[in-house]
């Protein structure tokens, strides 16, 4: 019965095969700092206030009106 020991350069390989495929498991926190009443993110705009409704809301709800009535089954056979 032998017994075999690895050379020192393949347990050299094995030992930074096993880091790196320990490394790869790891998680690094993604944590947002936030201060109250600062928001440095982009401003939203209306839904309105697109190219196609020009500002006007009244048009913007009559067409979201349409569309959902267009997307209602007995409404649309009729």
């Amino acid at each position: 019965m032998s017994t075999r020991i690895l050379n020192p350069r393949a347990l050299a390989v094995l030992a930074v095969t096993a880091l790196l495929g320990l490394s790869a498991c790891s998680e690094v926190p993604q944590v947002t700092v936030y201060e109250q009443g600062q928001y440095r993110g982009k401003t939203d705009t209306r839904p309105w206030e697109g190219g196609e409704f020009k500002g006007d809301r009244a048009a913007w709800e009559k067409a979201l009106k349409e569309r959902a009535r267009g997307q209602n089954e007995y409404n649309r056979i009729q």
